[in-house]
């Protein structure tokens, strides 16, 4: 044994050094690089491109070569090099509990209290129990389990094997007793009701193999659980300290209880997962088949004629494995779908239920082929104490870079994408037939039939996307994009129903940076009918003679500029008439930030040519006098005149889960909770609904479903006492590796945004404020806590990542957002995001809460660029006194902006049913 540790240790510094050596190298590459004129670089540049490309499929063919177990040893030593590799990511979590230890262990007196009230939650009331609370958490259920049907997802269904003809099935493997009902963190919610996936089988009359569960019941390394009892900040905590050493091996399965669950039946059942948690991102290896999972999956496909493979994650994982064996007759995604989702699962397995869900992901063969994927991860800078991340694949996301440039070459296309985004399949067959049609300037208006055409009843979905008109070498536009879609009622066989479906033709515009506006070129506009993304089932021409610019934003006038151009730190984007010359790579970034990024990023600048406002005065109204109110009424200023400085500092520093009380004014204190998958609080546990995390929602593909969660939502609320729900999180999914991608709901923002708008306006329906998040670009978690500089462009940061978020303004009428941690332009908190973007062009009206404050984000930056809360659990007294020292050098800059966010946060207060 201690033979065997040396080895391993050898081993591991052995693989260290060559890390070291390569790191070197590769400095040493950038130095020369850096030396050679400008003329030439790019051409090297290009060249060592091309160079890693051709050594990278070359280990790959190296690896096809090996022998099984030869493979494994160097599938086991990449694995290790990587994570040497990458280690500065494990430092990061371990200094940001550090610091939570640090702060907690010596702080003393009142600053102590503060921070043990806050992470305890004692200063917070919630009411969950009685006739209301359970009322509302048995319509939370129903809505659960509703959602969870309609969202799981059937990819693969050869032969008609599923639903099961024989009500028998052998599940193979140890993750069917650790179901993943959601995700970890702020995202988790209380799994106490889960259903496990065994009980679920029984209850839809499926009998399991009794035989081949005690064999893994009975495993030492295997223990069966339900749900999850940890709270958000110890699952966040696990994720961080995971250790590199750490590998999750499959327990073997004997020839004795193969040839057993053989005898039983032919039908066999595997689950896959992955872990997704804050704070942490998810692994290459940890998206891909293990070594250990692949021999048991190559054993039971072996063994059985029947083989259906459950794919239970919040990530896109590599599924091309399913292509290895004939006998894998289906592949079913449920996603990480609530408490639940077993349920689902086994009912769709005995036909009980029809899927009819859609994915939100395109899935691939490679999750590293995405030009996405060649930004994500550690970039620290040189000269300046932050990380930064280069979005350069610009527009093309998900499936707009696989539908773009694979456009032509149908053979390339096949060999890379798996699944196509919106793909799902059903027991049922369905026709369209599209019985009218108005495409104009103003709106495209479709009706469309759909007749179940096949012999159970069932759900369908109509996308539709559209092809932009596009000149080589001007505004980069994607081949294909979302535009809307539409999910019909359940539909006997034989039954129709129309769909209306439509939306703005000015939502096909594209943002033209160099001319500072909206523009729909002239040409010929595809309008698509899809089965899903690159399935298309007709296709309607909408000629536009002549161009039509938009100058200013539709619903406030509000003139339309490049916003976030102050840093001048242009970026190379993927463009789609050079894909060579523009593809993504980390490794011709400059790590030296230039000294107007670091001037950007370390000043601030405090508008003292403002006029003092009054403070303290004596005009005897209350809050509730203001009720209904318009948000610019006169009567605002007469009230917002009697607060004082130190009410409004108090309120604006301790802002965590909750607003304190100003009694003499009659505001009341108000709650505000976690999560997009049901209300959670980050640090204590208590009882609520638990819903299907928002991927699970968005694979709905149903805006009614989404708004009916909203609502039910916002029903709880009523019940517990609660005014503010920290959700829904409209981030996209820029890599499968995002730890929150679970939380999220997938690759494209209209999707995001017609889901988000249908769940925040439910629950603003009901008098909650919606505080939609992460406001924005906050798709990776490595080094999220330190605050990461995020460098795009403005037509990519309007078209995908802002798309979302303007439509869940405009559509769920919000009156709360959550801003990131990221840097945007080089500024958190930037002025030009909360003020000119979210409050002068869309229109909003409402709060903004910063995400949980850590060391980088400070109250007096906040104030006055439209942050009006701190989300403070650690350093409340602390905001306090940098709020304090503030008012000393810029007394009305700072009172301005106090002011500004006691108005935002008190005109939201009054939405809600507090006053009712």
């Amino acid at each position: 044994m201690i033979e065997y540790f040396k080895k391993r240790k050898n081993k591991k510094q052995e693989i260290l050094r060559r890390v070291r050596e390569d790191k070197a190298k590769r400095k040493e590459r950038k130095q020369e690089i850096a030396a050679l004129p400008e003329s030439e670089r790019k051409n090297e540049i290009k060249s060592d491109k091309l160079l890693r490309k051709e050594q990278k499929q070359q280990r790959k063919e190296e690896l096809k070569s090996l022998s099984r177990k030869e493979r494994k040893v160097a599938k086991k030593e990449t694995k290790i090099y990587k994570k040497l590799k990458n280690r500065p990511r494990r430092i990061t979590g371990w200094s940001v509990v550090a610091a939570l230890i640090l702060i907690i262990g010596v702080t003393i007196g009142p600053r102590v209290t503060s921070v043990l009230e806050n992470v305890t939650g004692k200063h917070i009331t919630i009411e969950t129990t009685g006739a209301e609370a359970d009322e509302a958490r048995e319509a939370a259920d129903d809505v659960s389990e509703e959602i969870a049907n309609e969202g799981l997802v059937l990819l693969k269904n050869e032969n008609n094997s599923l639903p099961l003809a024989d009500k028998k099935m052998n599940v193979f493997g140890s993750d069917a007793f650790t179901f993943k009902y959601g995700g970890g963190g702020s995202g988790a919610s209380d799994q106490t009701r889960a259903v496990n996936l065994f009980d679920a089988l029984t209850n839809a009359d499926i009998e399991y193999n009794q035989e081949l569960y005690d064999y893994y019941a009975g495993l030492p390394e295997l223990e069966a659980t339900t749900g999850n009892s940890d709270t958000g900040v110890v699952q966040v905590i696990k994720g961080m300290l995971s250790s590199d050493d750490e590998v999750d091996g499959e327990p073997d399965v004997t020839d004795a209880a193969l040839a057993q669950a053989k005898e039983y039946s032919e039908n066999a059942m595997i689950l896959i997962q992955s872990e997704g948690v804050e704070a942490s991102d998810v692994g290459l290896d940890d998206l891909k088949l293990s070594d250990e999972m692949h021999d048991l999956v190559g054993k039971v496909a072996e063994n059985f004629n029947n083989v259906t493979i459950v794919v239970n994650a919040g990530n896109t994982l590599e599924l091309g494995f399913v292509e290895e064996y004939p006998s894998i007759q289906s592949v079913v995604w449920v996603g990480t779908p609530g408490p639940f989702g077993t349920n689902s699962l086994a009912k769709v397995l005995s036909g009980e239920l029809n899927p009819s869900g859609r994915i939100t992901d395109t899935y691939v063969y490679d999750i590293e082929s995405s030009p996405a994927s060649e930004n994500f991860g550690d970039y620290q800078y040189e000269n300046l104490d932050k990380a930064y991340i280069n979005y350069e694949e610009g527009i093309y996301v998900g499936y707009r870079f696989y539908e773009t440039f694979y456009q032509g070459n149908e053979e390339g296309y096949n060999q890379t994408v798996q699944f196509p985004f919106g793909s799902g399949l059903s027991y049922t067959t369905f026709d369209w037939n599209t019985v009218s049609e108005q495409l104009n300037s103003d709106s495209i208006e479709l009706q469309v039939e759909v007749t179940n055409t096949g012999e159970v009843a069932g759900k369908d979905v109509v996308q539709v996307y559209y092809s932009a008109p596009y000149t080589p070498g001007g505004i980069e536009k994607s081949a294909i994009n979302l535009a809307t879609f539409a999910k019909t009622k359940s539909l006997e066989p034989g039954e129709s129903e129309v769909l209306s479906i439509s939306y703005d033709t000015r939502d096909m515009a594209s943002y033209d940076m160099a001319n500072e506006n909206y523009i729909l070129e002239n040409g010929t506009y595809q309008i698509k009918l899809g089965k899903n993304v690159h399935e298309i089932d007709s296709t309607l021409n909408f000629e536009l003679p002549e161009d039509i610019v938009y100058e200013t934003d539709a619903d406030t006038e509000t003139e339309y500029k490049n916003r976030f151009t102050q840093s001048g730190n242009e970026i190379t984007v993927l463009s789609r008439n050079d894909r060579e010359g523009t593809y993504p790579s980390d490794q011709d970034d400059s790590k030296v930030a230039t000294d107007k990024v670091i001037e950007r990023v370390q000043g601030h600048e405090y508008n003292d040519d403002v006029e003092m406002p009054t403070t303290g005065a004596d005009n005897g109204l209350k809050l509730e006098d203001l009720k209904g109110l318009d948000y610019d009424d006169p009567l605002w200023g007469e009230f917002l005149d009697q607060l004082t400085v130190d009410q409004m500092t108090e309120y604006v520093s301790e802002a965590a889960y909750h607003t304190i009380a100003i009694d003499e004014l009659g505001i009341p204190n108000t709650v505000l909770m976690d999560g997009p998958a049901g209300f959670s609080f980050f640090f204590k546990q208590f009882e609520a609904g638990a819903y299907p995390t928002e991927i699970v929602v968005a694979s709905t593909w149903n805006e009614d479903l989404a708004y009916e969660m909203g609502n039910v939502i916002g029903q709880e609320a009523e019940a517990y006492g609660i005014h503010g729900w920290y959700a829904p999180a409209l981030n996209i999914h820029r890599t499968p590796r995002g730890g929150r991608n679970f939380e999220y709901m997938s690759e494209d923002p209209v999707l995001n945004g017609m889901i988000g708008a249908g769940m925040a306006k439910g629950a603003q329906d009901q008098g909650v404020t919606v505080f939609m998040k992460h406001f924005i670009m906050n798709e990776q978690e490595t080094n999220a806590r330190s605050g990461t500089l995020i460098w795009s462009n403005e037509q990519t940061m309007r078209e995908i990542h802002l798309r979302p978020f303007e439509m869940t303004v405009k559509e769920g009428d919000v009156t709360g957002a959550m801003s990131s941690f990221s840097f945007i332009d080089g500024k958190w908190a930037n002025p030009e995001l909360l003020n000119g973007i979210l409050r002068d062009e869309w229109g909003f009206e409402g709060v903004v809460s910063s995400d949980a404050v850590f060391g980088f984000m400070e109250a007096p930056q906040a104030v006055t660029s439209g942050n009006d809360l701190m989300l403070d659990i650690l350093s409340v007294p602390k905001q306090k006194q940098l709020l304090e020292e503030a008012y000393e050098e810029h007394p009305e800059a700072i009172t301005v902006g106090l002011r500004n966010s006691m108005h935002n946060s008190l005109y939201a207060t009054l939405k809600t049913n507090i006053f009712n």
